[in-house]
């Protein structure tokens, strides 16, 4: 549904010279999928997606969605293309002196479509984002949930094949945050659309996504399914955007502790990832009955990723080199990941 192959951005900088945001993107996302792309801050998150609904033209390299190569087509053909893609922004964008019906049937109007037909689809879009009884109020009248609601009953007024959000959520807060991600999975599961999702909220990601592209410095440097991801992150970015997430930071008092050597009295502080067929088995209790090894929780965290069960606890074991071999073996037997962190006394 969506492709970029071998994507180059240069634009020029105010001192004269050139700025690369984004340099050889190959990124593809199959239809009815949600791709959250996270990345820091002038990573490159912004290009790609104006590159996407057609706002920007890439240096070199092919931007292709719904089948179109959109990077090779002129404005009239863009308009057209605009059509199959929705677009979602941080900031709602929408019009002060239009009503909600009307802010909702402005895309519609702007593709020529007759009021019947209009009427009928805003209607829809309305009792489909939970505003039927808002359609006659004015911007300023609501809150910023509903603010974006209303943007995302726009971007899908036209029947898009794809979706773009543009860190939707990023100004709101936590309670809403989570109601507006529950409608875009509702949409995403009943309508079976395609979503793009830049963030730099890997909780974002979690709730929604089930592929997941991590940018940095205008490169793709990780990307693959969501629980993968998640659970065995491969590169120093991916990892610094997990740090407080799912359990993964350990108290500030263990970690003013931490030792990278044992001391006479210390104890391995050692993570254990908790994914796979043994994901819910009682493991630390089976680890001190069978092994006689007693584990001490230090921090953790049990929740889903993907629909699948996650869980990653932290723990002090003896640092004796013999037992701990002997649990890190024990744990290893039955698939969980695990990592020794440092010693504290």
């Amino acid at each position: 549904m969506v492709q970029l192959k071998d994507v180059r951005k240069v634009f020029a900088s105010h001192d004269g010279g050139t700025h690369v945001a984004l340099d050889g993107v190959n990124l593809s996302v199959n239809k009815g999928d949600v791709l959250g792309v996270i990345g820091r801050s002038g990573a490159g998150k912004s290009t790609l997606i104006r590159l996407l609904n057609g706002l920007e033209k890439p240096t070199s390299g092919s931007v292709i969605v719904n089948g179109d190569e959109i990077s090779s087509f002129d404005e009239v053909s863009l308009r057209q293309a605009r059509r199959s893609i929705g677009m979602i922004f941080q900031h709602f964008n929408l019009l002060s002196s239009r009503t909600v019906a009307q802010n909702i049937a402005l895309p519609l109007e702007l593709a020529g479509a007759n009021r019947s037909d209009i009427t009928k689809r805003v209607d829809e879009l309305l009792d489909l984002v939970g505003l039927s009884d808002r359609k006659d109020r004015y911007p300023s009248e609501l809150s910023g949930g509903q603010k974006q609601r209303v943007g995302i009953a726009r971007a899908l007024a036209t029947n898009p094949e794809v979706l773009l959000s543009d860190e939707a959520t990023s100004a709101l807060d936590p309670e809403t945050t989570r109601s507006i991600l529950e409608l875009l999975s509702n949409i995403n599961r009943e309508l079976g659309l395609t979503i793009v999702l830049i963030t730099h909220e890997m909780a974002v990601v979690r709730s929604i996504a089930n592929q997941v592209a991590v940018i940095e410095h205008g490169h793709i440097v990780e990307q693959g399914d969501v629980f993968d991801i998640f659970t065995r992150p491969a590169h120093d970015v991916t990892r610094s955007f997990l740090g407080h997430e799912s359990g993964r930071a350990l108290p500030p008092s263990v970690a003013a502790k931490l030792k990278a050597t044992p001391g006479p009295k210390s104890e391995a502080v050692v993570r254990i990832i908790f994914r796979g067929p043994h994901a819910t088995d009682p493991v630390l209790a089976q680890l001190a009955t069978e092994a006689d090894i007693a584990a001490n929780i230090v921090s953790g965290s049990i929740d889903e990723v993907g629909g699948r069960p996650f869980g990653i606890i932290t723990v002090s074991l003896p640092s004796d080199p013999k037992l701990l071999d002997k649990a890190l073996t024990f744990l290893k037997v039955r698939h969980l990941d695990t990592e020794v962190l440092g010693y504290v006394d």
